[in-house]
């Protein structure tokens, strides 16, 4: 069996304190999030009991409980039988869990994501232009042949496209930025895969990409900035109409 932190039950209580009445689970699970995401409790961290953790949030054992289901569903709890709750992995590897659990269970404002993912998109751009390698260069450049290979498979198309900005994430070396930019992406994923209508919208597509492209390799991060800038604004502009269908 390995071996867990000590019983720390007395200093998480003390980090919850009591929630509003009538508090709903969504705001019991952020409270909770908020406390794991501090870096201060260690991976395998038992929680204390239900009913503790009612008390000190003053709200019933169930909105407890289907707080803890919910965020053993995202990964972030390990839920046993018996044994009890606890805590699954660091503050670092729990971000991406987290903020994608934080912007379900808030007002999902379509637009306010779009806009974030364009100011993402753009910096990554930027940084994968003065840090890409010869790996990250060929990744992009066979991305891009598949969009071109796959105009007249719309479905093959948007795999290929989404290939051409996980490679540019990777070749921008920052994965806290990885993390967030996959997040916003997940959550528009639902319109991203039907934005592309028809073959003339796929081929304005693919010459965006290419000046993306070229930039990155040249080593331009200026001009990388603004050819990202450019494509996420016909881009967003694709993802707000299919969003109001």
């Amino acid at each position: 069996m390995p071996a867990y932190p000590d019983d720390r039950s007395a200093e998480i209580t003390a980090a919850l304190g009591a929630l509003p009445t009538g508090t709903p689970v969504s705001e019991v699970a952020r409270r909770l999030m908020d406390l794991f995401t501090t870096g201060d409790l260690e991976p395998g961290t038992r929680l204390p009991p239900e009913r503790q953790l009612a008390s000190t949030l003053g709200v019933g054992r169930s909105a407890v409980r289907e707080a803890l289901a919910a965020l053993e569903i995202l990964g972030i709890l390990d839920v046993r039988p018996g044994s009890g709750t606890y805590l699954r992995g660091t503050a670092s590897e729990l971000l991406p869990q987290t903020l994608r659990w934080g912007l379900l269970i808030g007002r999902k404002n379509t637009g306010e994501l779009l806009e974030l993912r364009s100011g993402l998109e753009i910096y990554v751009a930027r940084l994968a232009a003065g840090r890409a390698e010869e790996s990250d260069l060929r990744a992009l450049s066979e991305s891009l042949d598949r969009m071109r290979s796959g105009v007249g498979d719309l479905k093959a198309f948007a795999r290929a496209d989404l290939e051409f900005h996980n490679a540019l994430a990777a070749a921008a070396g920052n994965d806290t930025l990885v993390d967030l930019l996959h997040v916003v992406r997940s959550l528009l994923q639902v319109y991203a895969d039907r934005a592309v209508h028809d073959e003339a919208e796929a081929l304005t597509a693919i010459d965006e990409h290419a000046v993306v492209f070229g930039a990155i390799e040249a080593g331009d991060e200026d001009a990388a900035a603004s050819a990202m800038a450019t494509h996420m604004g016909t881009a967003s502009e694709r993802l707000a109409a299919e969003a109001a269908r």
